[in-house]
């Protein structure tokens, strides 16, 4: 049936027509913006996805930014330590040169103090972006990454580096929870007594046939069979002058009747003894195998742990000396640093030494060649900590004692800067690393939201031309549909 009314071929032809030209429409809009998915009425799924994923590249291109920060605060706090570290290795060099007495020490201790100030120069001017890593005990934050969980939660990640101080400040006693407990000293009072033990040979009416030998710190005195003559006090007596005559440096014997007693003012040196009589030990009898060493200790627990801001002092005589300890330190740490704090008040007849015991206690040793002066360690926590560096201002080689006690403090000086170097190198490899990783993450990223949203460009120009030459066909169609009325005419002719 035909009718003028309702043109049905018509309305074929231009729904063809408008659904061909929505297509191009669709496609040229992907051409030109290069996205298949542009708006959320594209694909509302897939935009969603794509957003959420642009939020994270956009919040790791931050994250890029803040590591690019850190590392260049690194970088600052590292060259420091390292300068620090070459310093107190040239302040080293002066401090050995000091050993010596014919030197002007004076003038070494000048080069000394200026590379001391040097010192406090660098870690003063170490900052970057106002923050100094090599000042203060405060961890750091550097932001890392964003971890988005299964469940849409994002929570931020963070590389934490500890600040290494390498400051020379003194810190400030605290008076938090007392510490004494894990601190003894073994007496009341550091005195330049001699330690004795004796030797006591015994009763023999006739020792002219006997043979002695007597080891004393390894230098030994000997009397043949026939070298002696008389009794065992003879004996005794002859043995006491053979000891007295090897000059050994605070070594010194006294005899009464039978009875020989060795005495010892070696600080910090415990002096061997043996003694034979015939090649054997009968009838020679030591007290003990060795002599014990000169100095008052203190004891510190080898179970108590260290907090930052725990201090501990030590008496002695009328001084007070102080160290409190920073973060992560031990008690060795405590003990070296009491130890720097007694060497730097310069007192005379005073001398220090840092050791270990057998039950894997640390030691603050502390030997007085004077007269008798008090001594005493209490410990309080809750103080400031000490700088890293605290004793450096204190090293004086200008006297025998101030040069022997800063060689060891130099050392103690100079691992905590090679440690602080270390550690920032560490951390900045990891920042580094993590660095590189976000970069190569954003980049899969972005590789990802192209793969959902980007348009396929070759897809897109092929289908072009096939919808332009469908748009062609269609309008032909339109035009021949609108043609069919007109054949109508001809039945009314």
């Amino acid at each position: 049936m035909s009718s003028i009314l309702t043109n049905s071929s018509a309305m074929v032809a231009l729904q063809t027509l408008k659904s061909i030209n929505t297509n191009l429409a669709k496609t040229q809009n992907e051409i030109s913006t290069g996205k298949s998915v542009a708006t959320a009425k594209d694909n509302s799924a897939v935009w969603a996805i794509s957003k959420v994923m642009e939020a994270d590249v956009n919040g790791f291109t931050a994250i890029s930014d803040s590591l690019a920060l850190g590392e260049s605060t690194l970088a600052v706090a590292r060259q420091a330590s390292e300068t620090v570290t070459d310093l107190l290795t040239q302040m080293k060099g002066k401090i050995v040169a000091a050993q010596e007495e014919n030197v002007d020490r004076a003038k070494l201790q000048t080069d000394i103090s200026a590379l001391r100030d040097q010192v406090a120069s660098v870690v003063g001017a170490a900052q970057f972006n106002g923050l100094n890593m090599v000042s203060g005990t405060d961890d750091v934050n550097i932001l890392s990454s964003l971890d988005r969980a299964s469940d849409g939660t994002v929570t931020a990640s963070n590389i934490t580096v500890s600040r290494q101080d390498l400051t020379t400040s003194a810190g400030t006693y605290g008076s938090g929870t007392s510490l004494s407990a894990n601190a003894t000293a073994s007496a009341a009072a550091a005195v330049n007594t001699a330690n004795t033990e004796t030797l006591t040979i015994a009763a023999d009416a006739d020792v002219s046939g006997d043979s002695f030998s007597v080891s004393i710190a390894g230098s030994t005195v000997s009397f043949g069979a026939g070298d002696l003559t008389g009794d065992q006090d003879a004996a005794a007596l002859a043995i006491n002058n053979a000891i007295n005559a090897l000059g050994l440096e605070g070594i010194s014997a006294s005899v009464a009747t039978n009875v020989v007693t060795i005495s010892s003012t070696r600080a910090f040196e415990e002096v061997s003894l043996s003694a034979l009589k015939n090649g054997a030990g009968t009838d020679v009898t030591l007290s003990a195998t060795e002599i014990a060493e000169r100095a008052e200790n203190v004891t510190f627990s080898a179970s108590a742990s260290v907090n930052e801001g725990d201090g501990y002092r030590v008496t002695v005589g009328s001084d007070t000396f102080t160290y409190v300890a920073g973060k992560g330190e031990s008690m060795e740490d405590v003990a070296r640093g009491l130890k720097a704090a007694v060497d730097a008040g310069g007192l005379s007849d005073i001398t220090t030494q840092v050791a270990q015991n057998d039950s894997g206690q640390w030691m603050l040793k502390v030997d007085n060649d004077g007269s008798s002066l008090a001594f005493s360690v209490v410990g309080a926590a809750d103080g400031t900590a000490s700088g890293g560096l605290f004793g450096l201002g204190g090293i004086d080689v200008t006297t025998d004692s101030g040069a022997t006690a800063a060689l060891d403090n130099i050392e103690t000086l100079i691992n905590t800067a090679i440690d602080a170097a270390a550690d920032f190198g560490s951390a900045s490899g990891r920042v580094d690393t993590q660095n590189e990783f976000i970069s190569k993450l954003t980049d899969s990223l972005k590789a990802g939201i192209g793969a959902l949203v980007d348009a396929d460009m070759e897809a897109a120009s092929a289908r072009l031309q096939a919808l332009q030459v469908q748009q062609q066909l269609g309008t032909q169609a339109l035009s021949i549909a609108n043609q069919a009325p007109q054949n109508i005419l001809s039945l009314f002719r």
